[in-house]
């Protein structure tokens, strides 16, 4: 798949070109309407229900533009202070964006190449002149990560230096051959971070602040490292199990620099993604090498770029990566064709809350554009089901292939498995692709009781099903 800028900006105009109808309901200013934003709260709140995380805060980014910001849930427990979007959080390695971008902007003044050896900066590194700045983003370097547990380790509750990180970890033997393996590693970005700062003249968080906070409008990021979040941010906390929450032992200062170290608010963050849609920072052709995913050197791929992972969302490119630090997660989603990103945080150890927003949210932004004929085939597949509840079938909404699988005995089995069923409580798509010539869509219908079902279907091009399976 092509995913480069230049397709990415050629994809976006005729989506925008197909959906002008639609997009009426958004109003000029980029705010979501109320049973879009009415969805995200919905959204929200059954997340924090299920997950139990103290607080989530969320930026959506739809049409080129912050369409909707807003907290939920409590940003302290002690005492219970409702969480506010003007509060910071720490974003973890979603930070690595922001290095991968610092080290392109260097490209960009040419001051250094991407494919500059390591030794050429820092030569006394483990095979540091067999090993590429791009390598280091992209995690295929060989080097050791310091920090591979899910946990503040006890080496880790003392005080250290970005330097004495390198000397312990990226001076041992490498894990693997440079560029034959791809293994998640903040050593590399350590690295990273030290080069910048080199090659800048200036501390790494000097350069992020002028060179990308600034410029985009970015007021609020905190270099963790040097300054601690106050009583007006979010707090972060752990639990064990299904124990009680309770405030969390952080990362002593020096252990995030370079890999996770930044904080802010989900606003800013998603400033940072209108960056990206944009194209503000960089040439494009420098853009393109953000988001090419790299190879190995046997020819395998990766879903992995520079300091940002990227796959195929139902036919969107997708660019997203996680963060998780003590107490703390984040995700970040960028849709770059679609103009369209969501920004989720929440104040817990190892929530799945920022994923599962995320996960549910997207389609409320895409689908509409992704996905034009979604309400009428949506119509279309409840009236089958309840038509099939029945033991019947409008053979007119088929193709001759579907009409050839709806044999009496079909019908017969559909009647009695599904009828006592009754009436569904929920009929969403939940997904939407091509195959074959055809639509291929997927469905959940959800009843009373817990029982879940799934749809999928193939449509052709006058709407008829060719398939309507139900699992």
């Amino acid at each position: 798949m092509d995913y480069s800028i230049k397709s990415f900006r050629i994809a976006r105009r005729m989506a925008l070109l197909v959906t002008l109808t639609v997009l009426v309901a958004f109003d000029l200013h980029g705010q979501l309407p109320p049973e879009k934003a009415g969805g995200i709260d919905a959204i929200a709140g059954k997340v924090l229900a299920e997950t139990s995380a103290p607080s989530v805060s969320i930026a959506v980014v739809k049409d080129g533009k912050i369409a909707y910001v807003h907290a939920y849930g409590n940003a302290s427990l002690d005492p219970a202070t409702p969480s506010r979007p003007e509060e910071r959080y720490k974003i973890g390695s979603v930070s690595k964006q922001f290095m991968g971008m610092a080290i392109l902007l260097l490209v960009q003044d040419g001051k250094l190449s991407l494919d500059d050896p390591v030794g050429r900066y820092l030569p006394t590194l483990t095979r540091a002149s067999d090993i590429t700045i791009r390598q280091l983003l992209t995690h295929t370097s060989g080097y050791q990560d310091f920090y591979p547990l899910d946990y503040v380790a006890p080496f880790m509750t003392q005080k250290v230096t970005a330097d004495e990180i390198i000397d312990r970890w990226a001076r041992k033997p490498l894990d693997f051959e440079p560029g034959t393996a791809w293994q998640y590693s903040n050593t590399n970005f350590v690295v990273a971070g030290k080069i910048v700062e080199k090659v800048a003249g200036t501390t790494l968080m000097a350069f992020l602040r002028e060179r990308i906070f600034r410029p985009l409008g970015m007021e609020t990021p905190i270099d963790l490292d040097h300054e601690a979040l106050g009583d007006s941010d979010a707090k972060g906390y752990t639990r064990f199990g299904h124990g009680p929450i309770r405030p969390v032992q952080p990362e002593a200062p020096g252990w995030l620099f370079g890999a996770g170290e930044l904080a802010m608010t989900a606003r800013d963050l998603a400033l940072w993604d209108l960056g990206l849609i944009e194209g503000k920072l960089l040439k494009p052709a420098l853009m393109d090498e953000m988001i090419k995913p790299v190879f190995l050197k046997n020819g395998s791929p990766t879903d992995y770029a520079l300091g940002i992972g990227i796959s195929n969302s139902d036919g969107h490119p997708r660019l997203q990566h996680g963060g998780a630090v003590s107490g703390y997660v984040s995700s970040n989603t960028v849709w770059l064709d679609q103009g369209a990103a969501v920004v989720a945080f929440s104040n817990l150890d190892g929530s799945s809350a920022p994923g599962s927003i995320t996960r549910q949210i997207g389609p409320l932004l895409l689908a509409e554009t992704a996905d034009p004929q979604a309400a009428p085939q949506l119509e279309q597949a409840r009236r089958i089901f309840s038509q099939l509840q029945g033991g019947t079938i409008d053979r007119s909404l088929l193709t001759s292939d579907a009409n050839f699988y709806f044999t009496p005995q079909v019908l017969a089995d559909a009647a009695s498995s599904l009828k006592p069923l009754g009436v569904s409580e929920s009929f969403e798509q939940t997904g939407m692709g091509l195959r074959g010539g055809m639509t291929w869509r997927s469905f959940q219908i959800k009843f009373s009781g817990g029982t879940v079902l799934r749809l999928s279907t193939f449509s052709v091009d006058d709407g008829k099903f060719a398939q309507y399976l139900i699992q």
